[in-house]
């Protein structure tokens, strides 16, 4: 058995904006082991049109993600919560093998178990191109 990954539901405004923070650390950290370590050993992600399922394909997903999005750099942001449950916006940007800079917008919606790890995460983002001189998130 795992240990409790506090802050644990059911979550306040202040233990929602924790549990935030602690997730845009560990997806700016680019470590997938790190960010595997939050999510339940049969987690559900859906992120834009991929499932991912399970640590193993977490990591992997994350892996791959960070080979192709250079210079990743992740703000995340309170949007609402419930017992279980956290809305979070988002935006991120990264650049490609080509040199082109781009800025991620999405959100997510975040389901945790009794111990606080992410059993669900179901995530929509759009992307759009920009120029280097308006990144935001350096």
């Amino acid at each position: 058995m795992e240990e409790k990954r506090m802050p644990l539901p059911p979550f306040t405004v202040e233990t929602a904006k924790q549990k935030i923070q602690m997730a845009e650390d560990a997806w700016n950290s680019q470590d997938p082991i790190r960010v595997s370590k939050a999510y339940t050993l049969d987690s559900e992600w859906r992120n834009r049109n991929l499932f991912v399922n399970g640590r193993e394909e977490i990591v992997r997903f994350l892996t791959e993600k960070w080979k192709r999005e250079l210079h990743y750099k992740l703000k995340k942001e309170y949007w609402d919560h419930t017992d279980n449950r956290i809305a979070v916006r988002f935006e991120y940007e990264y650049q490609t093998a080509e040199g082109h800079w781009f800025r991620a917008y999405g959100n997510e919606n975040w389901e945790f178990d009794e111990n606080g790890y992410m059993s669900k995460r179901y995530a929509s983002i759009n992307d759009v191109e920009i120029a280097e001189q308006e990144r935001r998130l350096v």
